[in-house]
């Protein structure tokens, strides 16, 4: 897992390590690795591994709750993680507050957010978190793993995802992150009408056809056609548009 690069430069943090099963990989790059635990049992056998593997730092804790930032002491950050299903959402979207120290995210997941992170525009699993996702990286399908890989196997199939950071560049400044994703998440509202009518309640839907038209997409797009550029180009075009108010908003 070592890429050349000097081994104070960068570290490995792993969220839920576990029993440490992935944690001696990591640790046998030679980076610092930060292994984030938070079941008491497992973090007392994690610390077992620290008189083998003197890298190795076992830090206690939520991840939602975790400053990456302080955790990395100001090295370039890799993270490895087997992500509980039920809050995968949540630890991506905290994991992408530290966007600017992270050089890359591998992360084991349900088979169905994995395909919603790496969707382009018009496939099905396409939508507000595969906007999100590219906003700040460039995911990549690496395998998908059968339940009868794990033990015990879990009800649900598995794949690894790796997002690589930087993304290719979206022109949202870090001050307009948080509403351009609340204007994203309008945009799917209802995935079966069109923009023109699931924007109604930022400008008149005359006005978002005539923006969808000077972007060079048909006036009754909708939101899964659009890459992250185009939300982000859209975005822009409606935040300079005045409220849409009165009768005519409903056109």
């Amino acid at each position: 897992m070592e890429s050349g690069a000097s081994k104070n430069d960068h570290c490995w943090i792993e969220i839920g390590a576990g029993h440490g099963e992935m944690t001696e990989h990591l640790v046998l790059s030679g980076v610092p690795v930060y292994a984030i635990e938070i079941d008491p049992p497992l973090i007392h056998q994690l610390q077992n591994l620290t008189k083998r593997y003197p890298n190795l730092t076992v830090v206690p804790g939520d991840v939602l709750k975790a400053d990456l930032r302080s955790i990395a002491a100001g090295r370039r950050i890799r993270i490895y993680g087997n992500l509980p299903y039920y809050i995968t959402s949540p630890i991506l979207h905290h994991l992408f507050t530290f966007a600017k120290e992270i050089d890359e995210i591998s992360v084991l997941i349900q088979l169905e957010v994995a395909l919603r992170l790496a969707a382009i525009p018009g496939q099905k699993d396409y939508g507000y978190l595969s906007v999100l996702t590219q906003f700040y990286s460039r995911p990549e399908f690496v395998f998908e793993l059968p339940q009868d890989a794990f033990e015990p196997p879990p009800e649900v199939e598995s794949a690894l995802v790796t997002l690589r950071l930087p993304s290719r560049g979206i022109s949202i400044g870090p001050d307009q992150a948080e509403p351009f994703f609340e204007f994203v998440k309008n945009c799917f509202a209802q995935k079966r009408k069109t923009l023109a009518n699931n924007l109604r309640n930022l400008a008149r839907p005359d006005r978002v056809r005539e923006i969808l038209l000077e972007l060079k997409l048909r006036e009754d797009a909708r939101a899964e056609q659009l890459t992250v550029n185009k939300f982000a180009a859209l975005f822009q075009a409606i935040s300079s548009t005045p409220p849409a108010t009165g009768p005519d908003s409903r056109t």
